[in-house]
């Protein structure tokens, strides 16, 4: 399997939440320095608080997503580590952060790195258990489930789009998504009938992608059209 990864984009964004980090640790402290200080300047306390909140939960969304090891892309890597060399793996170098191209189809993965029991109940995906942890990550930080069918919606259309206008003329092959739980003490029980989007644990997502190749992915030749027009694009950048 070919793996493409945007290390510069990676480095800068883990940087990026380093420094968020920091800066809004030293805002923060600020601003309990001020309010118990110098209670004249309650107003300026309040709005380094407000200033510090906003930069630490930016700051943790770039943490959790390119600065904690194993990040995203890595994890993804390792489940499906194996795959032949007709596989190519993109990672943040295409409209969408993970994109497998192979005999399988065109594949948008999304990531998901929740833990206790994942569940698709009344059109939404929900996440229940994993105790008083999972309780705090939530709350804390940025680790809820989220909606992924509008994240499943907003990277299909972006790359549908993306494609259609650099590969006019050519009937393309339908795009399909997985939400890939990598956390191991995630327990996904959904039945794949009733979710419009495959969910399965990381250990599992090379054998369905496998699966899914018996079934057919398209034709071969427009797959390696979409394969060839990343991969160009990646080897422009490294230019």
């Amino acid at each position: 399997m070919n793996i493409l990864i945007n290390e510069k984009l990676v480095k800068r964004n883990a940087r990026i939440g380093q420094v968020l980090t920091i800066f809004s640790l030293a805002i923060l402290a600020s601003g309990m320095y001020l309010s118990f200080q110098r209670p004249d300047l309650f107003g300026l306390s309040v709005i380094a608080l407000l200033v510090g909140f906003l930069a630490s939960q930016i700051g943790i969304y770039y943490t959790n997503r390119w600065g904690r090891r194993p990040r995203p892309d890595e994890m993804l890597t390792a489940a499906l580590k194996g795959m032949d060399k007709r596989y190519a793996l993109f990672h943040y170098l295409t409209p969408t952060s993970h994109l497998l191209v192979g005999p399988a189809g065109i594949w948008i993965l999304i990531p998901k790195t929740q833990r206790g029991v994942i569940t698709y109940e009344k059109n939404r995906w929900r996440q229940r258990g994993g105790g008083f942890l999972a309780t705090y990550l939530k709350i804390f930080a940025q680790e809820s489930i989220g909606r992924p069918d509008l994240e499943v919606a907003a990277e299909t259309d972006a790359l549908g789009r993306y494609l259609e206008k650099h590969l006019d003329g050519v009937e393309l092959p339908e795009i399909k998504t997985a939400l890939v739980f990598m956390h191991p003490d995630a327990d996904v029980q959904v039945d794949d009938e009733a979710a419009p989007t495959p969910t399965l644990l990381a250990k599992k997502l090379k054998d369905f992608i496998r699966k899914a190749a018996k079934d057919g992915g398209g034709s071969l030749e427009t797959i390696k059209l979409v394969r060839g027009l990343f991969e160009g694009e990646e080897q422009e950048d490294q230019a």
